[in-house]
């Protein structure tokens, strides 16, 4: 709020208060004064240059991903078909062996104890896989 100082008819003052603006900018000064040593790389790091136009010689077959179900009765499942402990195990030696190595995905249920899903995880690893992951269905 303006307030006039005494010397013509009581209107507002024209003059803007400078105070409350000088606080503004010290304030940015103060932060862009601590950020600014903070932006710059205290280790100074040759990275590998890529040119973008250069095409890849021979490109890796793309490898369709197996998917292993688990169900809390611990029953499992290859690709929708029903397999026992010991044909997992000597499926996934031999998926190991190709290359490139397939991804494993795996897919529990919501009840399915983790020790039954840790179980096929380590037969899988146990195998020679190096590419298992979970499956899970984004909350709404």
């Amino acid at each position: 709020m303006a307030f006039s100082t005494g010397n013509g008819g009581g209107g507002p003052m024209a003059e803007i208060n400078v105070t409350p603006l000088v606080d503004v900018m010290l304030v940015l000064l103060i932060i862009f004064m601590i950020t600014a040593p903070l932006m710059s790389h205290k280790i100074q790091v040759e990275l590998p240059e890529v040119q973008i136009g250069a095409k890849k010689d021979e490109k890796a077959p793309e490898v369709p991903p197996i998917t292993l179900a688990v169900k809390e009765n611990g029953s499992l499942f290859w690709n929708d078909e029903p397999i026992s402990k010991d044909q997992l195990e000597s499926r996934l030696s031999v998926e190991a062996q190709k290359t490139p190595q397939p991804q494993i995905n795996v897919r529990g249920d919501k009840t399915t104890k983790y020790r039954i899903v840790q179980d096929v995880v380590k037969i899988a690893q146990a195998q020679g896989m190096r590419k298992v992951g979970f499956v899970a269905i984004k909350e709404r």
